[in-house]
């Protein structure tokens, strides 16, 4: 099954707000619908938004006035701020509106095949890197949700757990529950359990400790941006995990689409960082567990300085920061 794909004239999505208790699938009509799914992380990831955003300006190439289609793309492409495949594959298959709606469509669905082409290439070389680096029997740690729930099939970090899963050379997964929304524990956990993979979870504090205690190998990660000197921007917490890395002497990999590198984007401090306000952090679900009128930070994201990142993976190469190579 596909995250996210186009039928019969409308895009249709996985809801992931309501996984692991219920499989329902969206079926979005309207740029609003969209854009609505966008911001409440109903299709989430980064391969997963830039399919989005491609999807979007064919529905907005279909659906909106002419003179509107343009002013609609855009209301897509900035629906988030910090993934960079979001607005880059928006405004992509947007370029050819001056051919007609068939042609964005066109475009959109060359971006689907590519990041599908691209999550089996991602577990490839993942697996590989990992291999080469930890042995034939690495435990990994992983933050957040990088499976085919993030993608369209496959995934990206996630891909390259499964590949070494399926070649016999992992020994365990420990994936991080990822506060506030949990989508390690929610959507991580679902698919690893789907593919077989054996796992255990963790709160997301305790990553850095069990890596102190020698109970894990190697952190492996995507990304919903890369900058230009290397920079890492991901799921919040990700961060915390690379300090626990580089303290214990194991590798931290990033996994993720050549899509997700920005060479526009200098590092990490030019990157504006989402906060999605205090509901999330100061509740659990629909129930409080603060006192009324508490404040709160809620970062959605974080940058993990190039220095703690040893290697990143895309579809097309390993760029080993480790060794002073940068994308």
């Amino acid at each position: 099954m596909r995250t996210i794909d186009w039928v019969d004239g409308a895009i249709e999505i996985i809801d992931q707000t309501l996984l692991p208790d219920k499989l329902t699938i969206l079926r979005l009509t309207s740029v609003d619908r969209l854009i609505d799914a966008i911001e409440r992380l109903a299709v989430r990831g980064a391969p997963a938004l830039g399919v989005a955003g491609a999807f979007g300006a064919a529905l907005a190439s279909r659906t909106a006035v002419p003179a509107a289609v343009p002013a609609a793309i855009e209301r897509i492409a900035t629906a988030r701020p910090t993934a960079v495949n979001l607005a880059r594959c928006a405004r992509r298959a947007g370029d050819r509106l001056a051919e007609g709606p068939e042609a964005v469509l066109a475009e959109a669905l060359l971006i689907r095949d590519e990041e599908i082409a691209a999550s089996l290439e991602m577990g490839r070389r993942g697996a590989d890197l990992v291999i080469d680096r930890c042995g034939p029997a690495a435990t990994v740690l992983t933050h957040c949700n990088t499976g085919a729930l993030a993608a369209v099939t496959g995934g990206t970090a996630l891909a390259a757990v499964v590949e070494l899963h399926r070649r016999g050379t992992l020994a365990g997964v420990i994936a991080s529950e990822t506060r506030p929304l949990l989508q390690g524990a929610r959507l991580t956990a679902w698919e690893l359990g789907a593919a077989g993979v054996p796992f255990r979870l963790a709160v997301d504090g305790a990553g850095p400790f069990l890596m102190a205690r020698g109970e894990v190998d190697a952190v492996i990660l995507g990304s919903d941006r890369i900058c230009a000197n290397g920079d890492v921007v991901n799921k919040i917490g990700s961060y915390a995990h690379a300090l626990g890395a580089k303290a214990a002497g194991i590798p931290f990999i990033v996994v993720a689409p050549e899509s997700t590198i920005d060479p526009d984007t200098p590092s990490g401090a030019a990157v504006t960082i989402e906060d999605r306000g205090p509901e999330e952090v100061v509740a659990f679900g629909t129930r409080a567990v603060a006192p009324p009128a508490t404040r709160a930070v809620n970062p959605a994201f974080d940058v993990t300085p190039a220095a703690l990142v040893t290697a990143i993976v895309t579809d097309r190469r390993t760029i080993r920061l480790d060794l002073g190579e940068r994308p």
